[in-house]
C-alpha cells in the first residue's frame, strides 16, 4: 500500500470511527495487500495506527482476531499493534485461479468491545511453473486435403499463477511445415493454435515433431514443455460442422439435475462411418464446468449432472467437440456460453463471537456480550436479513454496520436461573424466505462464598523408614461447592518446625493434587512421628482456606546388621582360643555376643556355625552364642580348627554377620592360658561387684513396673468410659516407654558380669500428641530377668502386634492413608 493510499484510507478511517463513537462501538473497514510467500513476521500494517488506538493503550485494547478460519494466518503484536504474517500464505490454495484474492477477517478490540472488518489482498508472485496435462500431444493431419492456413487446436498450458505471472506466451521450434497462433479465450487465457504452413505429403514425411513452449510473465520467466507429433494420414476430407460457431443460454441455478439445457447439432457430408459425429468436451473447457455439465456423445445433447450454485460460478464456457468416425478423424467445434440466474436458494448464515460464555450477575443492563454476524450468499432482497431473539429474555440485540451486538436487557440473578439459552433467528426478505437458527448458551458466573473443606478432619499415615526422597505418604482431598476459578483448590503446608528444621524438609506437598511426598530418607531411630498442618486455599477473591491435620508415623525396618562384641575384631588378626586335649563334650570352648540396634523381631539373634573342618566336634547354641564340643578330643584330631560363626537376625529380609575363631587343641593349657576352674576362682575376687549390680538392674526394673503399672491403672479408670483416645504429651509418660529404656545384662559362663547395655530410644516430638489404645492387662509385656548360667540375662520388652496400630484409628473422624 503506497503512501498517500495509505493517507487518504487513514483519513476515512478517522472521520467513520468519530461519526459511530455516539454508539459506543467502532467498525471500520481497513485494506491492506501482502505477497503470497511472505516470510512469517513480515509486518502487512498497523492496526492499531489505523484504528487510532495509541501506543500507550494497545495492551489496554487487547486487539485480536474474530473466529474467522484465515485468522490463523496473520497475528497482530501485542507490543506496538502491528499487522505480522503467522503462517506460509498460498494464492493458489486460498483462492485459486481468481484474478482477486481477498481475506475477510474481523479485528477486536476491548476495553470497550469493539469489532472492525480487515480486508487483505494476497498478492501473487511467480511461484509455480506453467505445465501441460500431457506430455505428449498427438495431431493427425490428412495429406492433400490439409492445405496450408488450415489449424489445429493445441493443448492449453496451465499456470496457478495469475495475472502477469500466469501464461503470456507460445514458443514453436523452427520448421518448414507448422507455424504458432495465439490468441485470448473471453476469460483471458492465452492459447495457441497450430498452423499448417505447407501442405503435407505422407510419402515424403509421415511424422513430424514438434516441441512446444509456454512461458508466464513473471521476471525471470519460467516455462513448460510438451512435444506434439503430427500424423500424416489421408482418406476423410469433410469435417461436422455445427449450425452455429457461439452460443448463449440463460438457466436457473436451481433447475432439477439431468434437466437437458441445450440440444447441439453438427452435420458432415460425408457418408458412412467418416458421417458418424461424437460430442464431447474439448480439452479448453474448464474442469469445473466439466463437473457440472455433461454431453450425450451421440445427441449432442447438454444436461446438468451437478447443482449448480450461482454464488460459486456465475457463467460457465463450453468448448464442444464434433468429430466423425473416419480415418483420419475430422473435427468440428463450437462454444456454448451459459449464464447462471439467482434464486433464493441460501439461508442466512449466522455466527456469534465473544471472548467469554460467562456473564456476571452483577453485569450492568448494556452490557456487550458478544458481537452476531450475519451473511446471507444470495444478492439483492435475497441477501437482505433481518435478526430477532425470543421474548422473555433480559437480551436483545442492537444493529451495527452489517452485524449485531447482544446486549443485557435486564438485572440477572444466578440463584434463579444460572445458564440461558437463546435462540437467535436470522430470515432474509427473498421469496419465499429463508431463515436459520444459532443456538447461545452463556453462564451466568458466581462469586467466592464458601471455603474450601476437606473429606477428614484428621488424616494419618504410616511409612517404613529408610524409604527412597519422593515417596508418596499420603492424599488429602478437599472440596468447594463453588465454581470455576473459585474452586480451583492450591494445596500447601504451613511452616513449621521439626527438631530446629523446616517442615518442608521433610515433606513436600503437590499443590494441585494434595499428594504429600517425603523430602528425604527417614529414620526410626530418630524419630516415629511427624505431625504436619495441610492447608488448602481456592483461587477466588477473596480466597478462602482451610487447615488439616496429618499425622505421619514412622515404622521401624530391618536396616542394621548384628554387631559382634565378642571376639572383638582387630585389623587381620582371626580370635584364637585353646582347649585342652582332654576336654570332654560339652567343654565350652567360646562364646560369641552380638547385638543389634534394631527393634522389635529385627533385634532378635540366632547363632549359627557355618563352616567347619570337622563338623562332628564342634557346635554352636542358637540363641546364646557358645561353642562346645560334641564329643572327647582323640590323639588323631587336627590340633587347629577353624569355625566360621554367623549371627542372623529375625528381620524380613534378614541381614547376618559373620566370624571367625581359630581353636588350639594343646596337650597342656596350664602354660598358655589359666584353666577355667583358675578362672571361676580368680573371678571370685569380684564377686560382690557382680552382685550389687544384679540387685540394681532388678531394683530398677521394679521400681519400673510399678510406676507404669500405677499409670495404667488410672489410665484405664480415667478414660475406661472413652476406650482409646488417651492422649500423652511431652511432659507425660508416652505409650511407647517401654521401648525407651531397655536394660540388658550379659554374664560369663562363670556367672560373672561381661558388660550391661541400656538402650535408650529417641524422645518425642515436642508438643506432639496423638491417641494411644492399651491392650488388655494380661497382654502387658514384662521385663523378664532371667538367668542363664551359659548365657546372658536379658530384659526384653516386646513391642505391640503391628496389627494393633489401627486402634490408633478408632477416632471416626481420622483417617489412614
Amino acid at each position: 500500500m503506497d503512501n498517500q493510499s495509505f493517507v487518504k484510507a487513514w483519513k476515512r478511517q478517522v472521520a467513520f470511527s468519530l461519526f459511530l463513537c455516539s454508539w459506543g462501538w467502532v467498525s471500520g473497514q481497513l485494506r491492506y495487500s501482502i505477497a503470497e510467500e511472505s516470510h512469517p513476521g513480515t509486518v502487512v500494517g498497523n492496526v492499531a495506527q489505523d484504528l487510532g488506538v495509541n501506543l500507550a493503550d494497545i495492551s489496554r485494547r487487547r486487539l485480536s482476531f474474530g473466529s474467522d478460519g484465515s485468522s490463523r494466518l496473520f497475528s497482530i503484536e501485542k507490543k506496538n499493534g502491528a499487522l505480522v504474517v503467522h503462517e506460509r500464505i498460498d494464492r493458489e490454495s486460498l483462492c485459486g485461479s481468481s484474478l482477486s484474492c481477498l481475506l475477510h477477517l474481523e479485528v477486536v478490540a476491548e476495553n470497550p468491545l469493539e469489532l472492525h472488518s480487515l480486508e487483505i489482498e494476497i498478492l501473487d508472485i511467480n511461484d509455480n511453473l506453467p505445465s501441460f496435462i500431457s506430455l505428449n500431444q498427438l495431431i493427425n493431419v490428412t495429406e492433400l486435403f490439409s492445405s496450408p492456413g488450415v489449424t489445429f487446436q493445441l493443448e492449453t498450458a496451465k499456470d496457478l499463477d495469475v495475472g502477469k505471472n500466469g501464461i503470456n506466451e507460445y514458443k514453436l521450434n523452427p520448421n518448414p511445415y507448422f507455424s504458432l497462433l495465439t490468441k485470448h479465450r473471453m476469460d483471458g487465457t492465452l492459447i495457441a493454435e497450430l498452423v499448417l504452413e505447407k501442405s503435407l505429403d505422407r510419402e515424403e514425411k509421415a511424422e513430424h515433431k514438434l516441441i512446444l513452449t509456454a512461458l508466464d510473465g513473471g521476471d525471470p520467466p519460467k516455462s513448460g514443455t510438451t512435444q506434439i507429433t503430427v500424423n500424416v494420414l489421408d482418406i476423410n476430407d469433410n469435417a461436422p460442422v455445427f449450425d452455429q460457431s457461439h452460443y448463449k443460454i440463460s438457466i436457473l441455478e436451481n433447475i432439477p439435475l439431468n434437466s437437458v439445457i441445450i440440444h447441439l447439432n453438427a452435420t458432415d457430408l460425408d457418408e458412412g462411418a467418416n458421417g458418424d459425429v461424437l460430442y464431447s468436451f474439448d480439452q479448453l473447457t474448464l474442469d469445473s464446468a466439466k463437473t457440472i455439465f455433461q454431453i450425450n456423445p451421440q445427441t449432442g445433447e447438454v444436461y446438468l449432472k451437478k447443482e449448480l450454485d450461482y454464488e460459486i460460478s456465475k457463467s460457465y464456457e463450453l468448448f464442444v467437440k464434433a468429430a466423425d468416425k473416419g480415418s483420419p478423424k475430422l473435427e468440428g467445434r463450437c462454444v456454448v456460453k451459459v449464464e447462471v440466474e439467482d434464486v433464493n436458494d441460501n439461508t442466512p448464515e449466522i455466527s456469534f463471537n465473544s471472548k467469554s460464555n460467562e456473564v456476571p450477575e452483577n453485569a450492568p443492563i448494556g452490557t456487550v456480550v458478544g458481537f452476531i454476524t450475519v451473511r446471507d450468499r444470495d444478492y439483492g432482497k435475497n441477501g437482505d436479513i433481518r435478526l430477532s431473539v425470543p421474548p422473555g429474555l433480559p437480551f436483545t440485540c442492537q444493529p451495527m454496520s452489517q452485524r449485531y451486538a447482544l446486549v443485557t436487557s435486564g438485572h440477572l440473578d444466578r440463584e434463579k436461573l444460572s445458564q440461558y439459552t437463546i435462540k437467535l433467528t436470522a430470515s432474509d426478505l427473498g421469496s419465499p424466505s429463508l431463515s436459520s437458527q444459532i443456538t447461545i448458551s452463556l453462564n451466568i458466573s458466581d462469586v467466592n462464598d464458601n471455603p474450601p473443606a476437606f473429606l477428614h478432619n484428621v488424616y494419618n499415615a504410616f511409612i517404613a523408614e529408610n524409604n527412597e526422597a519422593g515417596r508418596l505418604l499420603c492424599t488429602i482431598s478437599a472440596t468447594d461447592p463453588d465454581e470455576g476459578s473459585n474452586a480451583n483448590l492450591i494445596y500447601s503446608i504451613t511452616d513449621s518446625h521439626i527438631h530446629g528444621s523446616p517442615i518442608s524438609s521433610f515433606v513436600y506437598i503437590n499443590s494441585d493434587t494434595g499428594n504429600i511426598y517425603a523430602q528425604r530418607s527417614f529414620d526410626y531411630e530418630q524419630f516415629q512421628l511427624l505431625q504436619i498442618t495441610a492447608r488448602v486455599e481456592d483461587s477466588g477473591s477473596p480466597k478462602l482456606s482451610s487447615n488439616v491435620s496429618v499425622f505421619i508415623f514412622i515404622l521401624d525396618t530391618n536396616d542394621n546388621s548384628p554387631t559382634i562384641l565378642y571376639p572383638e575384631y582387630a585389623g587381620e588378626t582371626v580370635a584364637q582360643e585353646s582347649i585342652p586335649r582332654s576336654a570332654a563334650a560339652g567343654y565350652l570352648v567360646s562364646k560369641v555376643s552380638a547385638v543389634d540396634i534394631d527393634s522389635g523381631h529385627n533385634a532378635w539373634l540366632l547363632y549359627s556355625l557355618v563352616q567347619s573342618a570337622s563338623p562332628a566336634l564342634f557346635r554352636i547354641s542358637e540363641y546364646s552364642g557358645e561353642v562346645r564340643t560334641l564329643r572327647g578330643l582323640h590323639e588323631t584330631d587336627n590340633t587347629e580348627h577353624r569355625l566360621v560363626i554367623a549371627i542372623r537376625d529375625h528381620g524380613e529380609p534378614s541381614m547376618t554377620t559373620t566370624t571367625t575363631i581359630i581353636v588350639n587343641i594343646l596337650d597342656d593349657i596350664a602354660q598358655e592360658s589359666p584353666k577355667s576352674q583358675d578362672f571361676l576362682t580368680n573371678a571370685k575376687s569380684t564377686p560382690d561387684l557382680t552382685l550389687y549390680l544384679i540387685v540394681s538392674l532388678v531394683a530398677i526394673s521394679a521400681v519400673f513396673l510399678v510406676t507404669f503399672t500405677i499409670l495404667l491403672v488410672r489410665c484405664l479408670r480415667k478414660n475406661y468410659d472413652s476406650g482409646c483416645g488417651f492422649c500423652f504429651s511431652d511432659k507425660s509418660l508416652s505409650t511407647t516407654y517401654m521401648d525407651q529404656y531397655k536394660p540388658t545384662l550379659y554374664l560369663n559362663t562363670d556367672g560373672t558380669l561381661k558388660y550391661m547395655e541400656v538402650r535408650m530410644a529417641p524422645p518425642e516430638a515436642p508438643g506432639s500428641c496423638y491417641p494411644a489404645c492399651f491392650p488388655p492387662a494380661t497382654d502387658i509385656p514384662n521385663v523378664t530377668l532371667t538367668n542363664l548360667l551359659n548365657g546372658p540375662i536379658t530384659d526384653v520388652v516386646e513391642h505391640t502386634n503391628p496389627s494393633s496400630d489401627s486402634s490408633l484409628l478408632n477416632e471416626t473422624n481420622q483417617v489412614r492413608c
